[in-house]
């Protein structure tokens, strides 16, 4: 062991020397010499193929399984239409909140790479599972004899069936919440190639998550729906033994940072400490805050920021306060907080407004992805007059991935070189500008497809294609919002909440969820006439009013906007203490706005 050691420095400097940095310990990082602190070989797209390869991998696998469930479940376990129904829905719900527990044991535990390796194995073996109760008789019920005369599923049959569902829960808790932000851990982000690194990266992320999506959306759903459900599963299942096979295959290459511990509890801390110290009134002049020396090599050292200052009294030291010559505290870490802990509550409580105005946008996008299914089924789906074959209602979705798919490309490697020389951030356009196109984006999407709409209930027959602009349109407000929103969380949250930042995102989308289907609940309420005659969002949409429907979206879209813009003028971004920002500063913030709780200290 000491002689490998010996040969350690010699041969990293002939590494070096070639240009490349070779992993000596097992989270791809060296010991700086006399430190003892670890220094991480960045290895940046080198070792993007493995990510970005398992993650493409893994949602081959599972996109188009997941979204093929329903017709599993009614046809092969005969299952009600209500009751399947009711099980995805837990399943899906389940999908999303477990990625919170996925980010909180990442983040206080065990670290992102051990969280992917142990979610990506898991989604295989539920993978397994679920295409074992396809293919063995025995695990799922035999077929209808007649018509109407089913026989449901065995106790036993259901029991393998969720325990393959409770494998793709865990797999989905610790993928979706970890996969982007080890994938941005690979680049540098205190160079600014690094930075520019994790923009693309970003960019590419969702070109191929799209590509995959699009696959699975159209392959693999034939395979299940018209060639055998068991070849439609064990294809997937496949493609999820690559996913695990093209992660553990980059293992030597990975930075893996580790946690320093749960971010919550010094979070609540501050809270605590704030509100038993509410009555204070000395001014920031005239009291000591805490803030002992650095010591975390994780967690970058942030800037004071005068927002939410009422925060800062969790930071004030009193004569109960007891601190030690080394600045270490004495004292109850209920009572008392390093300015730090304080600065990391904050960039939360900065982050949670802009998270808001993303639900509004999801809830916006959802209400189109619904309705454009029942608007093609009345419409003419033919190609051609000649053609007898009809593009399928569900389909449509094909045109928004396919603007998705071909705009960000052409924006990482066109659109972003010429706004940087204009602008000189490293973005071209910051994070926030980037989420405020796709928000304008959103609005000018559902006028176009209340106008589309209208033209359609005033026309005998449209063509389907028709719909198409509203498809291409709303694919680019996702790849400018989307893409925006997920990069934002990742730099603005601290750096051991990065998995929590991931997590964010998936949070979002299950409240935007469950308030799409309030919001259409409400609009069936609320038209509903008195005399009998349908609401706007009758069956018949020849009878109903979707066009004032979208409207009406389109409004919310608007207010949602203004909002928005409202929250990036008075956004603070991120900065570092030693005066390095982990991001573009942003024009929108003009002036030095304050959202101190109750006001500046008194």
């Amino acid at each position: 062991m000491e002689a490998a050691n010996a040969n350690l420095p010699q041969q990293e400097e002939q590494d070096h020397g070639n240009g490349i940095s070779i992993e000596k310990t097992t989270d791809s990082s060296a010991l700086d010499a006399g430190h003892g602190e670890p220094v991480h070989n960045y290895r940046g797209w080198k070792a993007m193929p493995y990510v970005i390869g398992n993650e493409t991998f893994e949602k081959l696998g599972t996109i188009g399984t997941l979204s093929n469930l329903l017709v599993y479940l009614t046809t092969v376990y005969h299952m009600k239409s209500v009751n399947a129904a009711t099980l995805l829905n837990f399943f899906t719900g389940s999908c999303n909140l477990a990625t919170v527990l996925g980010a909180f044991v990442s983040d206080t535990y065990v670290g992102r790479y051990t969280t992917l390796a142990a979610a990506t194995i898991a989604s295989f073996v539920g993978m397994v599972l679920l295409t074992l109760t396809a293919a063995l008789h025995s695990l799922h019920p035999p077929a209808c004899i007649l018509k109407g005369q089913c026989e449901g599923p065995t106790p036993s049959q259901l029991v393998v069936l969720l325990a393959s569902f409770f494998f793709l829960v865990v797999g989905s808790g610790g993928i979706r919440p970890c996969n982007l932000a080890f994938g941005a851990d690979q680049f540098d982000q205190h160079t600014a190639d690094g930075r520019r690194g994790i923009t693309s990266f970003f960019n590419w992320y969702y070109f191929t998550y799209t590509i995959a999506m699009m696959l699975s959306a159209t392959v693999i759903i034939y395979l299940q729906s018209d060639v055998n459900w068991a070849l439609g599963l064990a294809v997937p299942a496949v493609l999820m033994g690559l996913s695990c096979a093209v992660f553990f295959m980059g293992t030597r290459l990975y930075v893996r940072i580790s946690p320093e511990g749960s971010p919550f509890t010094s979070f609540t801390q501050v809270l605590v400490a704030s509100f038993r110290k509410r009555h204070l009134r000395q001014t920031r002049n005239t009291v000591e805050l805490f803030d002992p020396p650095h010591r975390s090599k994780l967690v970058a050292k942030l800037a004071y920021t005068d927002q939410f200052t009422c925060l800062d009294k969790a930071a004030m030291q009193t004569t109960e306060d007891v601190v030690s010559s080394d600045g270490k505290t004495l004292a109850d870490p209920w009572r008392l907080c390093t300015m730090q802990q304080v600065e990391e509550v904050k960039c939360l409580a900065r982050v949670i407004p802009v998270w808001s105005s993303g639900i509004v946008y999801f809830v916006v996008i959802t209400q189109l992805g619904t309705y454009i299914v029942f608007q093609a089924e009345q419409t003419d789906r033919r190609i051609s007059n000649s053609v007898s074959f009809k593009i399928p209602e569900g389909s449509f979705v094909i045109f928004q991935m396919l603007a998705l798919t071909i705009w960000i490309p052409v924006y990482d490697r066109l659109v972003v070189p010429a706004l940087r020389r204009f602008t000189k951030r490293e973005g071209g356009i910051t994070q926030l500008q980037r989420i405020g196109i796709g928000l304008v984006l959103s609005v000018v999407t559902m006028l176009v497809s209340a106008a589309v709409e209208h033209r359609r209930r005033k026309t005998a027959m449209m063509s389907c294609f028709w719909l198409v602009p509203q498809q291409l349109l709303v694919g680019l407000s996702e790849a400018f919002t989307v893409v925006g929103l997920t990069e934002f969380y990742y730099r603005q949250f601290p750096e051991n909440m990065k998995s929590v930042a991931g997590a964010l995102f998936f949070l979002g989308v299950a409240v935007a969820s469950f308030a799409s289907g309030l919001m259409v609940a409400l609009v069936h309420r609320v038209t509903r006439r008195r005399d009998g005659r349908p609401d706007w969002l009758a069956q018949d949409l020849d009878e109903g009013r979707v066009d004032l429907f979208y409207l009406v979206t389109a409004a919310i879209a608007a207010a949602n906007l203004v909002y928005f813009v409202a929250c990036a003028r008075w956004f603070t971004f991120k900065k570092s203490a030693d005066g390095a920002h982990p991001s573009d500063a942003i024009e929108l913030d003009v002036g030095p706005n304050k959202a101190a709780c109750g006001g500046h200290l008194a």
